[in-house]
């Protein structure tokens, strides 16, 4: 969950590596650090700070580090706390092997003692550390042919990003498990975990596979096998521009992204008819069951996507989180289709799960936004959400993306299984366009959920209640609340709170109903009767203007009306969003950098 960026050519490295890092601080902020080969000493240079990439800025500002070549990497702690000692880069005993790591290394244990006995001495807690020794005892005059071999010695999932004195034109960068994509550039190439670290200087990259490895210079990239073997990669080009990867005016990134939801919808729903021909519609006909893994924002996306496959295509549908997923003993073949959800691609619970499915020859669908991402490659067939890069840790607009992409897949699905008629599909599309127009009123509460928030900022417990297809919504508004607020918060059918939960509510409970006004509406307003019988406070999400509803509400949050009442988690979400925010910056906290999380969970 770290994240790692390298450069060779022309230009000054640490520059380059610090607007890398700055980009990429949301894969982790706990500390950071760089290691230039200077030019002048012919030394690798060593600089590490704890905290974020501006105290690293801050800490560096004044030193002269020359060097055209370097590596940086900011942490997300797994062995060992936030410290100076284990901040990366690691060097080795001599210190002319220098390495930054995201991943964790399974057997470092075994390793360290090994090298111990050997004589080496380790300044760090990390896992990491074993690497820049491993490559020191065994360099063999030739800088691949030894990061072959150390591949070879260490397991788990990992992407690594070597330089060396002994070799100091190139960078050796090594993926397996953990995301690594090169950057292509003119008189000089980059390394990074994510393309965002270096969108301002290419718009061309390759994205490295598993248990490959790639030199890079500032002429050439070379990449091979974990066996040496040469192998051919064709580059892709992104069509982000390094302004939607910028706040472009907003406080934070996350609000931003909040409000790109109109635009990401449009997207998507573009992006999603461009791509009709997909070959999974043709697979669809013969799948009997599906089953959807997902982790966080991504499993709720696929709780509400299982109401809408059931409904329209009609095939037994489960969800289940992938981080158990492939620890149990779930039964699929080839009549299975497995549903993998990943904003990024790379998160590793949903990969080896997805992985492991088609081992017992399911097949499987992704749905990533990121393209040439790990889950897109490994996948027999790949639908992309079109919401550029999401910088803020919390997803927002690749949330909204998912469940577009879910309920369009569900309708063309159901289409071609004889289950929609075309003129039925057709209605639903007319319906799904006018959601940017939908999602865009409901942005013009912003002030009043603001004010709201303004009330409620101090509260220690919140509940979140809905049914049918919201009751996935309570459960994303109260994950938001946790995850930027720090504020303890739980979601739950409303038709589960008489079973536990109602023993909580008290008169200093606020409870988030999700009440829109369609089949259900009638059993919300029950459940809501229920919460004020115990004195609960109510805040209502509603479109609905029934005096009954405002007679039980303390406080309603309006959201428009829609004809199809399969579209009403698209427009409920935008709340619970916008009032997690304001909450949070109340409470002054980092909304894009929560702490204790990661952008993408790389590691198990």
């Amino acid at each position: 969950m770290c994240g790692i960026v390298g450069y060779v050519g022309y230009r000054k490295a640490v520059p380059v590596l610090l607007h890398g890092l700055q980009r990429l601080e949301y894969r982790g902020y706990d500390s950071a650090g760089l290691a230039v080969l200077d030019e002048k000493s012919k030394k690798i240079i060593v600089e590490k700070q704890v905290g974020k990439i501006k105290d690293l800025q801050e800490y560096i500002w004044g030193k002269e580090i020359n060097g055209n070549i370097g590596i940086a990497h900011t942490r997300w702690a797994t062995h060992g706390p936030p410290s100076i000692e284990n901040a990366h880069p690691h060097t080795s005993k001599s210190e002319a092997f220098a390495v930054v790591h995201n991943g964790i290394i399974e057997n470092y244990a075994k390793l360290k003692d090994e090298l111990i006995k050997k004589g080496y001495q380790f300044k760090s807690q990390t896992d990491t550390e074993v690497i820049a020794h491993l490559l020191e005892e065994y360099y063999e005059k030739d800088l691949l042919t030894t990061v072959l071999k150390v591949a070879k010695m260490i397991e788990g999932a990992y992407a690594i990003g070597v330089i060396s004195t002994v070799e100091p034109d190139k960078i050796v960068a090594l993926r397996k498990g953990s995301p690594l994509v090169v950057g292509i550039g003119e008189g000089e190439n980059f390394i990074a975990s994510d393309i965002p670290a270096i969108l301002e200087y290419t718009k061309t990259f390759i994205a490295l596979d598993d248990e490959e490895i790639a030199v890079i210079t500032k002429d050439k990239v070379e990449v091979y096998d974990i066996n040496g073997n040469k192998v051919e990669k064709k580059p892709f080009t992104v069509k982000w521009d390094l302004v939607a990867a910028e706040k472009g005016g907003f406080k934070h990134f996350m609000l931003k992204e909040i409000y790109e939801q109109p635009k990401t919808i449009t997207d998507t729903i573009s992006g999603f008819f461009s791509d009709l021909n997909n070959p999974v519609y043709n697979e669809i006909k013969n799948i009997q069951n599906i089953v959807i893994i997902a982790c966080g924002t991504s499993y709720h996306a696929g709780l509400v996507g299982k109401f809408w496959i059931e409904k329209f295509v009609k095939i037994p549908t489960i969800v289940d989180y992938a981080s158990e997923f492939r620890y149990r003993d779930f039964p699929v073949n080839e009549k299975t289709l497995i549903i993998a959800i990943s904003q990024s691609g790379e998160t590793a619970d949903t990969r080896f799960s997805a992985i492991d499915a088609r081992k017992k020859s399911a097949k499987v669908l992704s749905i990533v936004n990121v393209v040439g991402s790990s889950l897109s490659r490994e996948s027999d067939f790949v639908i992309y959400t079109y919401c550029g890069p999401e910088i803020g840790v919390a997803a927002t607009k690749t949330f909204t993306a998912q469940l577009i992409t879910l309920l369009l897949f569900s309708l063309k699905a159901g289409l071609e299984r004889g289950n929609l008629t075309q003129e039925e599909f057709e209605k639903y599309y007319n319906d799904i366009i006018h959601l940017p127009h939908l999602v865009n009123e409901v942005l013009k509460q912003d002030k009043a959920i603001e004010e709201i928030s303004y009330k409620y900022h101090n509260v220690k417990d919140f509940l979140f209640l809905g049914r049918g297809l919201n009751y996935p919504i309570a459960f994303e508004g109260a994950l938001k609340l946790k995850e930027i607020s720090y504020i303890h918060a739980e979601g739950y059918p409303a038709g589960e709170m008489k079973h536990g939960p109602i023993a909580l509510i008290d008169e200093n409970l606020p409870v988030v109903c999700i009440v829109p006004k369609d089949s259900l509406y009638e059993k919300m307003i029950s459940n809501i009767q229920e919460v004020k019988a115990r004195k609960g406070i109510v805040i209502s999400v509603s479109d609905s203007q029934d005096s009954h509803l405002l007679s039980l509400s303390d406080n309603i949050i309006k959201i428009p009306s829609v004809e199809n009442e399969n579209l009403y988690p698209i427009v409920s979400v935008i709340p619970l969003q916008l009032l997690a925010y304001h909450i949070a910056t109340i409470l002054g906290k980092d909304v894009d950098q929560p702490r204790n999380l990661a952008k993408t969970v790389t590691v198990e």
